[in-house]
């Protein structure tokens, strides 16, 4: 279909009124035949020789570039030359969603070896924060010359980078000829470098800019995959370019360098930019070559193990349609351009696009219509004809505002061809088509990486910032502006801000060097602080050992007054045995909530437990005012209770679960020792709490209770789980606190008369260490916990595990690295300086596998903590290390006691089963693997089971309860 004779008519007379489109039927996607497609109306042009997008573009409808003045070409000749370059904002699209699938098949393991677009993992995982510093060399290898520069960087007063370089050449046989010649050149250039200055002694770091692409395994080190550009030197392909360039420092031998960073200009460039804007995640070239990179989740990237932070990773986008899937863009000229290339069928969005490829491109369209006599009268010069004849720095000249058909004239008779004002006019128009056709398929790629990252981030509408270097982009005089208005229409709900790299991709590579250096040098600080929670197995068993003693201790009468591990005697002779009958009240008291319960448990061949509970709160002023209060304040609870179930009146059995350190010296009577977990009523401790308890009932003067046993919750909980399997008999807690009991043989508790049978006895392991005896494994962070506790200087080992310290633990770790400059840009918020702040179910979910980071960075700023991606990785880090150390601590106590009770029985093996309850163990992913791990390392002959107690320690008080009953002999309820 032809432009039509208002067109040709407009063409020859100028243009009518701004924003006037012309009837252009528009070319659709995918068409066989681009010669006989439709276009529809394109936006006319609004300066007189400038091409740009109109102020009216819509979506779906071509972008035209239509001069003033036009060269009477007949329509078809018009149509065959210029229309399969105009890509409408549909076609863009579809592009851009190509590029898409492309960017996702390159990050799959599946789909990455026949990728067309590599996107290579560059082990860049940080940008710059502003706390780098030192003194760097910079090498820059990849365009037309060879840069070396020296980059200083000091961050004490205010960011500040001083540079010095300087430009050596590249020539032709050295670029065309062997590797060993090419790096012999860059070893000799960077020998001259350093011997101007004087430098020759000093080992500093360099930081590799190569722009080619490479596979990296790690940052000091890349394989060339293949050269690009001009380069074509021989034996480097397949090699890793950090050995041979120090193999060529080496043979000269008259100075050393360590090559810390390998880096592609793009990243360099996004590094440059990110120095001074740390929202830059996106470096874009567009010059000689073109290439992007991003920083990309490390969950995606599946050529790379881990799947914490982000990674940049380099695009490699000029292979985009290598495998055939823009062939329906590309035009002849395109074809033949590629066909005289040095890489053949390689490289082929960078051919329809970057610097070193559009003065061939428009070369060989107007070799085509000279040829066809449409311009120069059809001459056809030697120069013409003459490969790299036409540059694109002659296509920028050609285009400038003002004197662009004059450059147009001065460049085409330096060809020879002595051009007419409308063969300039003419010239100029193929030169925008081209370089107009080159920002819009960049607008389309770059759009794609956008859409992605919005997409990882989740969030509506994307801020980001984009560092640029490239001559094409910064030398053409309308190219950068065209492209931002093509991205504005192709990705409206991005908001990008473009950074121009003023210092180039060297800089860029010392940044590099410069955030590998920050990053090593705060992970060996990080690590060093973290290696004392990494207990080796030694020092487990080491734990294991003294908690054995400790044990040993607080069973023998001689040495219990001053054993820390007390071993108390629970006066629970027996588990339930089935025949348990009755109904009873249980009272659960140990921690910020109190439970009442009643339980009535059925005997016979259907057993039942069928219990019904009420849930208190117990104010902090009560919990650390008088003990009369707190008694009162449970009496009170009780009769709330009674009087909700409707059974005040009889006299009714009850179990006390009291989950502090006790002595008892019969199963109704447990005498205080020590308040733990955040109480402190007064007058308690050295009282039995029994008596308490029946005091402020009869004060109340409203019912009388039966108090059959005083309960801790640990034994509490082995009782509840050995009613579903006998094989229990011992109980763990990991919760607020941490405790286990065991049932012990009688002759070995000398504390109680008679050797007959065994006892429970409840160990009140959280005092284990208050002698010292764990000094070398506690950290200067335990003690700061343990300092600003409520009881300073106990429960030692309990606050090494519980879930009541290790979120103060964690806590003061991150102020300790916030203080360093590690995390939360060094700023020590009010929130993170809140004591308590981090409760358990927050470091449950900040470890949870389930969670990306940026649902852990959620998690921080729920907690008043804006994180970056970099700190929730390091928050996460110290969660993880924290908790392992407390899964493993008391893994290694649960050893102890399986081997205590293996070593009484005198067996070879045992098979027991551990009644556990508490949150942390519940609700951590990790704890308990880690435990059941710990246990089986430690105790390799005994096979432990683990059995979680549903129903808690209450319905183990009811048991006991239930099981003092029976012994005693009440036939009512035995």
């Amino acid at each position: 279909m032809g432009w039509g004779a208002p067109l040709l008519s407009r063409m020859l007379h100028g243009p009518g009124q701004a924003g006037e489109t012309s009837p252009v039927p528009e070319r659709q996607s995918g068409s066989e035949n681009p010669a006989s497609e439709d276009r529809r109306p394109l936006e006319k042009q609004c300066s007189h020789h400038l091409y740009t997008m109109g102020q009216n573009c819509q979506r779906g409808q071509a972008v035209d570039v239509e001069p003033k003045i036009r060269p009477p070409l007949t329509e078809e000749k018009i149509d065959k030359y210029l229309y399969a370059m105009r890509l409408s904002d549909e076609i863009l699209i579809d592009i851009l969603t190509r590029f898409k699938k492309e960017m996702k098949n390159g990050l799959s393991r599946d789909y990455n070896p026949t990728a067309s677009v590599k996107m290579l993992p560059t082990f860049v995982r940080s940008i710059p924060d502003g706390s780098e510093k030192g003194d760097f060399i910079a090498l820059d290898l990849g365009g037309s010359s060879f840069r070396i520069l020296r980059v200083q960087v000091n961050h004490e007063k205010s960011q500040n980078v001083s540079m010095e370089s300087e430009v050596y050449d590249t020539p032709e046989n050295i670029v065309h000829g062997s590797g060993s010649q090419l790096f012999d050149h860059v070893a000799e250039c960077l020998g001259d470098f350093m011997e101007k200055r004087k430098i020759k002694d000093k080992k500093l770091p360099v930081g590799f800019t190569f722009s080619f692409p490479c596979r990296q395994s790690k940052i000091d080190e890349a394989v060339l995959i293949t050269w690009t550009k001009r380069f074509k030197a021989s034996g480097v392909e397949g090699a890793d370019v950090v050995k041979l360039l120090n193999k060529a420092i080496k043979k000269r031998g008259d100075y050393d360098a360590n090559i810390v960073a390998v880096v592609n200009d793009t990243v360099g460039t996004m590094m440059t930019c990110g120095y001074d804007d740390q929202q830059c995640e996106v470096g874009l070239i567009i010059g000689t070559g073109t290439n992007a990179c991003y920083m990309e989740e490390l969950r995606h990237i599946d050529l790379v193990e881990g799947d914490e932070g982000r990674m940049c990773i380099n695009t490699e986008w000029g292979a985009f349609g290598d495998d055939g899937s823009l062939e329906d863009i590309r035009t002849e000229f395109d074809r033949e351009l590629d066909r005289g290339s040095l890489n053949p069928g390689k490289q082929l969005f960078e051919k329809m696009v970057s610097g070193m490829y559009m003065g061939e491109l428009v070369r060989l369209i107007l070799v085509k219509m000279a040829k066809e006599s449409l311009l120069f009268e059809g001459r056809i010069t030697p120069e013409l004809l003459t490969r790299g004849k036409f540059t694109t720095s002659d296509v920028a000249a050609i285009e400038t505002d003002k004197e662009g058909v004059q450059n147009a004239k001065e460049i085409l008779t330096r060809l020879g061809v002595e051009p007419s004002h409308d063969d300039c006019v003419s010239v100029q128009h193929v030169c925008t088509i081209v370089s107009f056709r080159s920002a819009n398929l960049v607008a389309a790629t770059l759009g794609a990486i956008l859409n992605r990252l919005r997409d990882n981030k989740g969030t509506p509408r994307l801020r980001t910032t984009v560092g640029v270097d490239g001559s094409l982009y910064k030398m053409h005089p309308q190219y950068s502006r065209r492209f931002h208005k093509t991205l504005r229409r192709l990705v409206p709900d991005s908001d990008v801000r473009f950074l121009l790299s003023e210092s180039g991709s060297g800089k860029g590579a010392a940044m590099v060097t410069a955030v590998a250096y920050r990053l090593a040098e705060q992970h060996r600080q990080i690590e060093e602080t973290l290696s004392h929670f990494r207990l080796s197995k030694q020092a487990l068993m080491e734990v294991k050992k003294k908690l054995r003693s400790e044990m040993e201790m607080g069973l023998r009468k001689e040495t219990n007054s001053r054993a820390t591990v007390k071993m108390l005697p629970s006066y629970v002779r027996s588990i339930p045995d089935g025949t348990e009958h009755g109904d009873f009240l249980a009272l659960d008291l140990g921690g910020t909530n109190f439970r009442v319960l009643l339980v009535k448990i059925r005997s016979g061949k259907k057993r039942t437990v069928e219990m019904h509970n009420k849930i208190y709160s117990i104010p902090l002023e009560i919990m650390q005012g008088t003990g009369d209060e707190l008694f009162d304040h449970i009496v009170s609870c009780i009769s709330d209770f009674l009087d909700y179930m409707g059974i005040k009146g009889p006299r009714m059995p009850l179990g006390f679960t009291f989950s502090f350190p006790c002595k008892q010296t019969s199963l109704d009577c447990g005498i205080l020792i020590t308040w733990t977990k955040g109480f402190k009523a007064t007058d308690c401790v050295g009282h039995d709490v029994a008596t308490l308890l029946r005091d402020a009932v009869k004060r109340r003067e409203e019912f009388d209770l039966d108090v059959v046993a005083v309960v801790n919750d640990t034994v509490g909980t082995m009782m509840t789980c050995a009613y579903e399997e006998p094989s229990c008999e011992i109980g763990l807690i990991v919760g607020t606190g941490s405790n286990a009991c065991y049932m012990e043989e009688m002759k070995n508790v000398e504390m109680v008369e008679g050797n007959q049978g065994q006892m429970c006895i409840n160990m009140e392991w959280g005092a284990f260490g208050d002698n010292g005896c764990l000094d070398d494994i506690r950290t200067d962070f335990d003690k700061v916990v343990d300092e600003y506790s409520l009881n300073s200087g106990k429960q030692r080992f309990e606050k090494m595990i519980s879930g009541m310290y290790l979120g103060e633990i964690v806590r003061n770790i991150l102020i300790d690295f916030t203080k360093k400059g590690f995390l939360f840009r060094g700023q020590i918020s009010e929130p993170l300086k809140t004591r308590g702040i981090f409760e358990t179910k927050f470091l449950s979910q900040i470890e949870s596998d389930r969670l990306a980071l940026l649902q852990v960075r959620a998690i921080l700023q729920q907690l008043g903590l804006n994180s970056t991606c970099d700190d929730s990785i390091l928050v996460k880090t110290v969660c993880g290390v924290v908790s392992k150390r407390a899964a493993q601590l008391c893994g290694a106590g649960m050893a102890a006691v399986v081997e205590k009770i293996r070593e009484n029985r005198g067996l070879d093996h045992l098979n027991v089963t551990v009644g556990v309850d508490g949150t942390l163990y519940k609700l951590h992913p990790h704890f308990s693997r880690i435990m059941h791990q710990t246990v089986k390392e430690l105790s390799p002959k005994c096979t432990v089971s683990f059995l979680l107690s549903e129903d808690g320690s209450g319905k183990g008080a009811a048991l006991i309860t239930a099981v003092g009953v029976r012994l005693r002999g009440d036939p009512t309820n035995a």
